[in-house]
């Protein structure tokens, strides 16, 4: 176990961040989705997206990539055997993203008006100027 590896009470491996970070490269490459280690070093030849894809979140989180691809229930078991340990707590506010909130103070109201009267006008007025323009060329 190295230095910077701890095991905890009900067993599980902790990794720090940076022994993950280093872990980047043909030879060892791990992610961090949701808080787990995930040794991906053999599955990059055999993953569906490409090994770039893995290669990409190696030495740091991809837990955002992985939800938004939005993996199988078979994907996902496979992806339990992968798993090596957990990252350290100590290090898990590190890779957090904090959550952005979108305030608007001004109250957005839509019409029906608005989104027929808009394209009719437009129309009127783009009929209007290619009769002046037809009558004007005779």
């Amino acid at each position: 176990m190295s230095e910077k590896e701890e095991k905890s009470p009900d067993d599980v491996k902790y990794f720090r961040l940076s022994e993950i970070e280093a872990q980047n490269s043909f030879k060892s490459t791990w992610i961090i989705i949701h808080n787990k280690v995930y040794d991906v070093t053999k599955f990059l030849d055999e993953h569906p997206g490409g090994e770039e894809v893995l290669r990409e979140q190696a030495g740091g989180n991809a837990t955002e990539s992985f939800e938004d691809v939005g993996h199988s229930t078979d994907a996902r078991e496979m992806a339990s055997s992968m798993v090596i340990g957990e990252l350290h707590p100590d290090d898990r506010h590190k890779i957090s993203k904090p959550v952005e909130k979108l305030v608007t103070t001004a109250k957005e109201v839509t019409s029906w008006w608005s989104n027929l009267i808009i394209p009719a006008l437009a129309a009127a007025i783009v009929t209007m100027m290619y009769r002046i323009y037809t009558t004007g060329s005779e």
